[in-house]
């Protein structure tokens, strides 16, 4: 993954030495960077890993953005490579999305979005490239490659970086959600809104896909993957199918880079973090500060990139030749008139972000603290009364929602009410609490919850890229 987001505060946290333990919790190594030759050197054996699946056997696996799967057996304690993709890896593509079909056990399936490793140069003479979300067939520990399945084939820009997103998830119905980014660079924008409509400035331009109905980049799809490989659309998705100018795949629009996403499989509610803009602060010229966002959808919805952000906070018309700028975009009837737009122009309206915050202090959110920003949305823990776990989080945790940190190391959680809305105290304040306080998080990139009921936080290391010590973890709570 080609990092591009802004981080001048970002302070990485120091690796921990020994056991990690906060209290009843305790932090368990499975996999991590190490020495394999007994030269007293440790070697880079994790590089660059996207995402995490733990399957109901136990087995943990895990995938690298250069086209590697592998699995972590829980009988040997062993990592073993399952199989490799060839991709293209530059950019921010490669391997980057991972899950294991809902009945795994009998099928075997797991879904991958991966990058052809093709790159085409397209009519306008601009380089291009598909990412493909594929069905493959596990026997055994090994993964079969002749055995792909094409669900999505969503076509991406490689002139330039960036966003590309990747994430895949099923809810309780066995619909898969897979997360696109937006593809666009942020360049020249000054960390506000890129809507760049000078010739052959596509890729500096967000309402090409995050805002065009007709695009699936800045999306959350959603599709019925069916036996036979192909897909079905789901009732409820955003636009019927046969509506002009859309694709019927889309359940969420106006994403910027909806980086990791994740299910709450007895709500149905979808949750995902958008890493946001790089803006220091407010422009009346132009707009809102950048905001990371945690969302909540309980339908489907046009979630504003790049005409809003946060609480739909509009950004005003910018025009990049002149460097004037016009009236604010309208959450109630957002309107797409750009020359690179596909799709409709009278868009849905725009819905408000479940939590957000900018590089400074938030005052709504205090407890997402400050710095570099990476938001990622983890799952709804549900206390399992008859699960026979000694390790399983405790029921203190019950509807809660995990929420991560890549640039700050942290984890919370967001403790939700009746109306999963962000639960208050007594005093009034929302219940979002760090969990484990005393534990060092070296950039969490993916949080799941196993079928133990444990948690497992695929840690990339202290540094921004090149780390040897990334480490695979699981969290055992032992009361």
């Amino acid at each position: 993954m080609a990092l591009t987001w802004a981080v001048a505060e970002d302070k990485p946290s120091p690796k921990p030495s020994g056991p990690q333990a906060d209290g009843a919790f305790h932090k368990v190594v499975l996999d991590a960077d190490r020495d394999t030759d007994g030269d007293g050197t440790i070697e880079d054996t994790l590089v660059d890993p996207m995402e995490i699946a733990v399957a109901p056997d136990g087995r943990v696996f895990t995938i690298e953005r250069a086209g590697v799967v592998k699995i972590w057996k829980p009988d040997t304690r062993q990592t073993v490579v399952a199989g490799r993709l060839e991709v293209f890896k530059e950019l921010e593509d490669g391997l980057i999305g991972l899950a294991l079909d809902p009945r795994f056990q009998e099928t075997g399936w797991i879904y991958l979005t991966h990058s052809d490793p093709q790159t085409r140069t397209n009519a306008s003479g601009n380089k291009e490239g598909d990412n493909f979300v594929s069905r493959f067939t596990m026997r055994g520990d090994a993964l079969d490659l002749t055995s792909r399945k094409e669900l999505l084939r969503v076509t991406y820009q490689r002139d330039q970086c960036c966003h590309s997103a990747g994430s895949l998830a099923f809810d309780a119905d066995g619909n898969l959600y897979a997360a696109t980014g937006d593809n666009t660079h942020p360049g020249e924008s000054d960390g506000y809104t890129p809507v760049d409509e000078r010739d052959g400035r596509g890729p500096w331009n967000a309402l090409k896909s995050a805002a065009n109905a007709n695009d699936l980049r800045g999306k959350i799809l959603r599709v019925h993957p069916e036996p036979d490989g192909s897909v079905t659309i789901p009732k409820g998705n955003l636009f019927p199918p046969g509506t002009p100018n859309t694709r019927p795949e889309i359940y969420v629009m106006g994403n910027r880079n909806p980086w990791r996403i994740s299910l709450d499989r007895k709500t149905g509610y979808l949750y995902w973090g958008e890493v946001g803009p790089d803006a220091g602060g407010p422009n009346e010229s132009r707009g809102p500060a950048g905001f990371d966002e945690i969302n909540q959808a309980r339908a489907a919805g046009n979630f504003g990139w790049p005409l809003v952000i946060g609480d739909n906070r509009p950004y005003r018309r910018h025009d990049f030749q002149t460097r004037s700028n016009g009236l604010a975009w309208d959450p109630a009837h957002p309107l797409n008139e750009s020359r690179y737009n596909s799709g409709l122009r009278e868009l849905p309206p725009t819905q408000p972000a479940f939590i957000w915050y900018p590089y400074g202090a938030s005052v709504r959110f205090p407890a997402v603290g400050t710095g570099g920003r990476t938001a990622c949305a983890g799952p709804v823990y549900h206390f399992d009364e008859v699960l026979k776990s000694p390790t399983k989080l405790p029921k203190e945790f019950d509807h809660c929602l995990f929420i991560y940190e890549w640039s700050r190391n942290w984890i919370l959680v967001v403790h939700l009410d009746g109306q999963d809305q962000i639960a208050r105290r007594p005093d009034g304040t929302l219940h979002m609490d760090r969990f484990c306080p005393n534990m060092t998080f070296m950039r969490p990139i993916d949080l799941v919850i196993g079928p133990d009921g444990c948690l497992y936080v695929l840690e990339t290391g202290t540094a921004w890229v090149g780390n040897k010590d990334t480490q695979l973890v699981r969290i055992e709570h032992r009361p």
